[in-house]
């Protein structure tokens, strides 16, 4: 069984098509997927479709991209990771890519997030672009090393990701490990130890070879999966063992569904 450890399934190109996702995903054997919120806004949509299937969980938090939505504090974010398929504080930290100017309110929402993850011992989920420096900097003064949690989508090096994990964080690897351009961040994907490793799919986004360019969904997780087995020279089956009980001991309120 696989995990998809990151994706959005409330995003138009996955809820329109809910139910088939869910058995695209039963056909590849992605056992549970992690709906990562990324406004305040949008959490109750994420949450009643957690709800709708014990194989599937939800995050809380907003997204650095976003500079017209609601502000979060500390007391909202801890009301709504009391509920029991919240499992994470997140989507949060730092993306310098696009936003121009002053970017202290960016830092400022990562600072109250990493603060609700300590207090109701969640991990969390970060975000990183063009920011690893700064993203260490607030990890480090916070105590994030205190809640835990994942670099999402690493695409950074591996003095990025020594820090990460010395701060002991895991790291997760979405579609993006699989292009013919990630020669590098394959490399990363090779020296990650075995209880630190992810996949995800980030879905609708970064579809993995063979299906890049297309709409991602859970199901495509396997040929993540498959591209770090093989740049790691690990079997598959292994990966998929070692990735799903590093998220179940990572993400411990998520339900565990057996396994057949």
């Amino acid at each position: 069984m696989l995990v998809d450890s990151h994706c959005h399934l409330d995003f138009p190109d996955l809820v329109e098509r809910f139910d088939e996702v869910l058995a695209n995903m039963a056909a590849n054997d992605v056992g549970h997927a992690l709906c990562v919120c990324v406004t305040l806004e949008d959490f109750e949509n994420v949450l009643a479709l957690a709800c709708r299937d014990a194989r599937l969980s939800a995050s809380v938090g907003v997204h650095p991209d976003y500079t017209d939505r609601r502000e979060p504090d500390v007391d909202t974010l801890l009301k709504l990771a009391e509920h029991p398929k919240v499992v994470a504080i997140g989507e949060t930290g730092l993306d310098y890519f696009r936003v121009q100017g002053d970017t202290e309110w960016q830092r400022e929402r990562f600072r109250v997030h990493i603060r609700a993850a300590r207090r109701c011992g969640r991990p969390l989920i970060i975000h990183t672009r063009a920011a690893a420096a700064d993203t260490l900097r607030l990890m480090r003064e916070e105590g994030a090393d205190a809640a835990g949690g994942v670099m999402h989508c690493f695409t950074e090096d591996w003095a990025t990701a020594r820090a990460a994990l010395d701060l002991g964080f895991h790291l997760s690897f979405s579609g993006i490990v699989t292009f013919k351009n990630a020669a590098a961040l394959r490399e990363v994907a090779a020296k990650v130890p075995d209880d630190r490793l992810l996949v995800e799919t980030d879905s609708p986004y970064l579809a993995p070879v063979p299906y890049r360019g297309k709409t991602n969904e859970p199901a495509f997780v396997r040929h993540v999966a498959a591209c770090v087995a093989a740049v790691r020279q690990q079997q598959a089956a292994l990966i998929e063992e070692i990735t799903t009980e590093n998220y179940f001991n990572l993400f411990k309120c998520s339900e565990r569904i057996s396994e057949k």
